[in-house]
C-alpha cells in the first residue's frame, strides 16, 4: 500500500514537473514573441478619420504635407482621405511592413507616418498597399511572404526607382515597444545593396541599414536634427 502511494505521489510529481517545464517554455517564447498572431482589426485602426489624416501629415514639414495626397486605413485597405497636388502621399504605416523576422510583426500599437516622395509613391508604396490588402483578407504572415514574392517574381510589384525616399519626422510616431518615437529620420529605397556601398552602420556613420528580408530591396535611414514642427530633436540618452 504505501509502495502503491509512493509511486503515485512520485508519477504527480513528475507530472507537475513537466507541466511547470512546458509552461516555462511557453511563457518564455511569449516573451520573445510578444505579439505571436494579428490582433483583432480595430486595433490596428484609428477611429477618428481626422486624426489619422493630422498624424500622417506630421510626418513631414509642411511645407511637404500640406499639399500631399493623404491615405487612412479602413476595413479593407488604404483609401483616399485628402486629393493632393504636389505628388507627394502621406500615410500611417502599420506594423506589417516590418520584415518577417520583426518580434513586431503584429503589435497593433505601432503607427509610423510616412510621407513618400513621386518615385516612392510609384515604386515602394504598391508593396505597402498590396501587404496591407493581404493581410485584411486574413493570410498568415508566411502566407503573405509568399504572395509578395510571387509578385515580385512576376514583376508584379516593382523595384525601388532612383530617388525614391520619404521623410519619417513625426514626433507622434510610435515604431515599436523598444524604439519608441525613435528621432525624426529619412528613408531611402533601392535594390538590394550592400550596406558598405553607402557606408551604413559603420562607426561614425550617420547611415543605418533596416532590415526589410525577405522584400528586394535595402533601405537606409539617415536621422536628421529636427522634427517636422521644427523642434530639435533630443540627444540619445535625454
Amino acid at each position: 500500500m504505501k509502495r502503491k502511494i509512493l509511486k503515485t505521489i512520485t508519477l504527480r510529481s513528475f507530472a507537475l514537473v513537466v507541466f511547470l517545464g512546458a509552461t516555462w517554455q511557453v511563457q518564455a517564447r511569449d516573451a520573445k514573441t510578444p505579439y505571436p498572431s494579428m490582433a483583432p482589426l480595430e486595433q490596428y485602426l484609428i477611429s477618428d478619420r481626422n486624426a489619422e489624416i493630422a498624424l500622417a501629415r506630421s510626418a513631414a514639414p509642411e511645407s511637404i504635407s500640406r499639399d500631399a495626397e493623404v491615405l487612412v486605413l479602413g476595413g479593407h485597405g488604404y483609401e483616399t482621405g485628402i486629393k493632393g497636388k504636389n505628388g507627394f502621399v502621406c500615410m500611417v504605416e502599420r506594423s506589417w511592413t516590418a520584415g518577417i523576422d520583426d518580434p513586431g510583426f503584429w503589435n497593433p500599437k505601432l503607427r509610423a507616418p510616412i510621407c513618400l516622395n513621386p518615385p516612392a509613391v510609384r515604386s515602394y508604396l504598391p508593396l505597402t498597399i498590396k501587404k496591407t490588402e493581404l493581410v485584411l483578407a486574413g493570410q498568415a504572415k508566411a502566407q503573405m511572404f509568399d504572395n509578395i514574392k510571387a509578385a515580385f517574381d512576376k514583376k508584379e510589384l516593382p523595384i525601388p526607382e532612383s530617388g525614391a525616399m520619404c521623410y519619417m519626422m513625426s514626433k507622434q510616431q510610435s515604431l515599436g515597444d523598444s524604439n519608441g518615437h525613435w528621432h525624426p529620420h529619412l528613408m531611402f529605397f533601392v535594390p538590394q545593396t550592400d550596406a558598405a556601398i553607402w557606408g551604413a552602420d559603420l562607426p561614425g556613420a550617420p547611415i543605418l541599414r533596416l532590415d526589410n528580408a525577405p522584400d528586394p530591396l535595402t533601405i537606409f535611414l539617415v536621422p536628421v536634427a529636427k522634427w517636422s514642427d521644427g523642434t530639435h530633436d533630443l540627444p540619445a540618452g535625454h
